[in-house]
Formats: structure tokens, sequence, C-alpha cells
């Protein structure tokens, strides 16, 4: 069956596309995970954090493929923070969050890696349901909030949404959305392309409800013929 992608442009001075994260550090992949589209797509719609069940679906029903244009250069950013024992800082859940011990306990540090002047090219549908493929294509276009890619400061350096193809499958929507694909780096869902490629079992879904990453998916990563 002939469906509908939306083609997405991935461009920026920063980005960063998640990980396993492991204590306080945060590192990036060099394609975009399943819950940081369905974040940026849940932006553009408007949604807040607490419509855990909306984010989930939207998870639930988005296929996506991407290709490397440009792999860019790993940055490391080092965060190191001095907070008193009166500072507080906001958490994702809500809660402010203060720090123990005595008046400065210890630093709070976190390392954070971003991909410098890297391009890529995703290709999404969705599933069967509401909102539908062509609603976030008409969200890309005039989002409800401003639009990052991976984190807050990772501000895109042009227009998310670049047009639309149709294929029957994400590896063929890939092949349709770039002008020459020989060769790119490419990441597609197992049962959505070709094998012979190295299958394996990405860890990259969040359960929303719980707000905790947990879930794999079978994807195929090789280079595009």
């Amino acid at each position: 069956m002939t469906h509908l992608w939306l083609k997405l442009d991935l461009a920026a001075p920063l980005m960063a596309f998640g990980g396993v994260s492991i204590d306080q550090v945060g590192p990036t992949r060099s394609f975009p995970a399943a819950s940081m589209l369905t974040g940026l797509f849940g932006n553009a719609l408007g949604l807040q954090w607490r419509d855990r069940a909306a984010h989930q679906d939207l998870q639930d029903r988005l296929v996506f493929a991407a290709a490397e244009l440009r792999e860019g250069v790993l940055i490391t950013d080092s965060q190191n923070a001095k907070l008193e024992k009166t500072d507080r800082g906001w958490t994702t859940w809500g809660e402010p969050e203060g720090r123990d011990g005595a008046s400065y306990g210890a630093p709070h540090r976190r390392r954070r890696d971003y991909l410098a002047d890297a391009e890529v090219v995703v290709v999404a549908r969705f599933r069967t349901g509401a909102p539908s493929t062509p609603d976030i294509e008409a969200a890309l276009a005039r989002p409800a909030r401003p639009l990052f890619l991976g984190r807050k400061p990772c501000l895109p350096s042009r227009p998310i949404l670049a047009g639309t193809v149709t294929a029957d499958s994400a590896h063929d929507a890939l092949m349709a959305a770039l002008p020459d694909p020989a060769g790119l780096r490419a990441c597609w869902p197992a049962e959505e392309g070709p094998a012979g490629h190295h299958r394996h079992d990405l860890p990259d879904l969040r359960n929303w409800i719980t707000g905790l990453h947990a879930g794999t998916r079978r994807v195929t990563e090789g280079r595009l013929p």
C-alpha cells in the first residue's frame, strides 16, 4: 500500500538525538530516536507534558526512517554548577529539586554530547488514527511553539518540514526523498525495508505514561544502494 510520508530536514549548529544515558552522561546517536521525534511532533501540535496518553499514541503510530547527509562533529559539553543548599531547580516532573548536605555539598555535574554541523533527512508517517500524517504536516508548517532538535538549545537552522513523498515502505520513502541516496548511512524499521543489513534492537522508546525510557524497536542500519 502506498503511503504519504513527511520529509523532515534536520539541520542545526548543534543537535542531540539521545542515547542510553547512564548517571550524568547524556550521549547522542547519529539518528533521531522515536521518543525524540514524538516530542518534536507533540511540541508542534501544542501538547503539554501532562498529555501523556496523546504522546504515547503518537509514538505507537509513528513509522520513520533516517539518512545521514552530513556526519557532523561530536562535541561534549561538560557542565559544572555550584549550587548552595538553598538553591533549587525545576525538574521535568514539575517539582523543584534542592540540594542536601551543608551550605555547599558538591558540584552538580553533567556531560552532554552534541552533533555539530550535522544534517539528517527523516521520512515519517503515522498509522491510522488522529492526528493523521496531514495533521502533523500542518502542525510542522505552523507549529504551536518553537521547535528544537533534541535539546532546547538546539534550534534548527532552517524549516524542518521539507515536503512529502509517497512510497510503500520507509526505505522506499527515504530513497524517494533523497536526490542522491547512494552510499548514505541510513536507519529504517526492520519490517520496512530490505534485509541483508545490520539488524538490532534499538532502545529509543519512552513510556510516556510513567515518563521513563523503556522498550526497543527492531531496526536495520546500513548503506543505501
